[in-house]
């Protein structure tokens, strides 16, 4: 699917000119004398219009394994989260909104290029190179330069690493300006590493870590035994520090959060894998360590992402800032907590590695003083591919080509009318046997191994995905495997068993 065919028009009333649009003008006003004269008139306004009105900043924030339920403002009742509860209080929610995938690497990579996972270059959490972005891929950031934009990265990569013979992938080498956080997964389940990656280069940290025996691709986790800098603190530092350096031309911070993804190698040796400086506001509470440290993270995050918002206040940024909160995928179980004691997927069935909505519908809220109206909800249906081609409208950048992203910038700017939608939207699991998910208007298939039966539900009137309708509907059955034979494109890093018919 190509953005170029799908892309949505905006209302000029609501966003200054683009260069884009002025390119556009231009070609659309050359030929004849008369219509070149049109088109000097018209290409003056526009330029006029650009000089008068800077391009917007784009924010996007990303938490690790939250949940769409773990939100006070998705129905949450336990945890904490008033400054993301008046984000969306103050811009819009987005009810039906996806992750690229349901695990990390792979989401990623679908948010970084646009391209759904039957065409993703990274397809699953691998510990090689086929965990890393090729040289062809182009990211958002790469789109976003010959616009004019800085680009930071600042938090989780995952897509690339600096161990010999697998350098590949690294951000500073995909269009990022600027990169202080992790490379290797791995090591970004420690909340207290030894070291973080500025830029192509070690930044040593005070903690002191206890290495598992276990080898991942070359790289040992832990979990730390001195604990003095921690990871989250210093990404939110950083951020705002790089905010308030670029505040006077437009940029692009992809600003990844680690936390509330559970610290898996903490959670094998010390039975607790929710690392957090303090369990406050729930250090009172009756509940287990490691409920109140899950809990005690979102609070963190919430907390620093409104540190955030209050900073573009500050100096005067939020009017032409667009933020987008959102998280990689669905809930973890993976630190040692009770996730039923907050019931962190909320209506959906599923978590973190299902593909029913609980694995892939993720709490997404997009805010932007003056252009997106306070108070709304959307029930548009994106993904994380729509990044690509959103971030291309609101820039003027040329999307690349052969993606499969769509602009949501209409439903953000009120424009429904020209909001396009999806044919369909396709994910793919490469562990437990492999899974594959298709959404299509409200029906929604799911294998729950490759090659298994569809399992068929229609969203509409069952969102907990409890009544399997496939018998009752076998024509739906087969468009709908169709779709996924049609979605997936071999791929020679990933192979996979070979599909029904």
């Amino acid at each position: 699917m190509n953005p170029a065919t799908n892309k949505g028009s905006i209302m000029v009333t609501h966003l200054p000119c683009t260069r884009l649009q002025v390119r556009s003008a231009f070609r659309r006003h050359t030929g004849a004398a008369g219509a070149l004269l049109a088109g000097f008139v018209i290409l003056s306004g526009l330029l006029q219009s650009t000089a008068a009105a800077s391009q917007p900043n784009l924010i996007f924030i990303m938490a690790d394994d939250l949940g769409y339920g773990d939100l006070g403002c998705f129905g949450q009742q336990l945890i904490q989260t008033p400054r993301l509860d008046r984000m969306a209080a103050e811009g819009m929610r987005f009810t039906q909104f996806y992750a690229g995938a349901t695990v990390c690497a792979p989401s990623r990579c679908v948010l970084m290029t646009g391209k759904h996972m039957g065409h993703a270059t990274v397809r699953g959490n691998g510990q090689g190179p086929e965990q890393a972005l090729k040289n062809e891929d182009i990211t958002v950031a790469e789109a976003l330069k010959p616009a004019g934009y800085s680009t930071a990265l600042i938090g989780k990569w995952g897509l690339g690493d600096m161990r010999p013979g697998t350098d590949v992938g690294i951000p500073t080498r995909q269009g990022f300006d600027y990169f202080y956080g992790y490379l290797n997964q791995v090591h970004a389940h420690n909340y207290y590493p030894t070291f973080l990656w500025r830029n192509e280069e070690m930044a040593g940290l005070r903690n002191q870590v206890r290495l598992t025996p276990k080898d991942y691709g070359g790289f040992r986790g832990g979990a730390a035994s001195k604990r003095i800098d921690y990871s989250h603190d210093l990404f939110v530092s950083d951020s705002m520090q790089w905010i308030r350096a670029h505040q006077n031309v437009p940029f692009f911070l992809y600003l990844s959060l680690t936390i509330p993804h559970a610290n898996n190698e903490g959670t094998r040796l010390f039975g607790n894998g929710a690392e957090v400086p303090d369990y406050s506001p729930y250090q009172d509470r009756d509940w287990p360590d490691q409920d109140k440290g899950q809990a005690a993270m979102i609070t963190r995050m919430d907390r620093d992402v409104g540190h955030i918002l209050d900073l573009l206040g500050e100096l005067s940024l939020a009017k032409n800032t667009l933020v987008i909160f959102t998280s990689d995928n669905g809930p973890h179980n993976e630190a040692g907590h009770n996730p039923k004691r907050f019931d962190p997927a909320g209506p959906l069935r599923g978590m973190k590695r299902d593909l029913y909505e609980g694995g892939i519908r993720v709490p997404t809220i997009a805010w932007w003083p003056g252009t997106v109206q306070a108070g709304t909800s959307t029930e548009h249906v994106g993904y994380f591919g729509d990044l690509m081609a959103t971030a291309c409208e609101l820039s003027g950048a040329e999307p690349p080509p052969e993606i499969d992203s769509i602009s949501f910038l209409p439903t953000l700017t009120g424009n429904t009318v020209d909001q396009k939608k999806h044919a369909f939207l396709y994910w793919e699991f490469y562990e437990q046997g492999g899974k594959r998910a298709i959404r299509q208007g409200n029906w929604k298939a799911v294998r729950t191994k490759w090659n298994s039966n569809i399992e068929l539900y229609d969203l509409a009137g069952d969102l907990g995905e409890q009544t399997d309708l496939a018998s009752r509907h076998p024509e739906v059955v087969s468009r709908m495997a169709a779709l996924m034979k049609q979605a997936h494109r071999p791929s020679p890093e990933w192979p996979t068993p070979t599909p029904k018919n």
